[in-house]
């Protein structure tokens, strides 16, 4: 599943690294903490590891 932006990008690496056991659950929040509780290793490192080049900040909400 591709990262819409480099907002939610940078949440799954968050994520991905309480996974890994590299940071504290605790320090998660928001959406780095839902997709922790929702998402496996494999599907946080593939979102957290495309290029950003091409992504915008945010995702607009249409």
């Amino acid at each position: 599943m591709p990262a819409k932006s480099k907002s939610q990008q940078k949440a799954a690496g968050m994520a991905l690294a309480a996974k890994r056991g590299e940071t504290r659950v605790s320090d998660l929040q928001g959406p780095s903490k839902s997709m922790y509780e929702s998402m496996s290793e494999k599907d946080l490192e593939e979102m957290a590891s495309e290029p950003r080049k091409s992504k915008p900040e945010h995702d607009s909400k249409d």
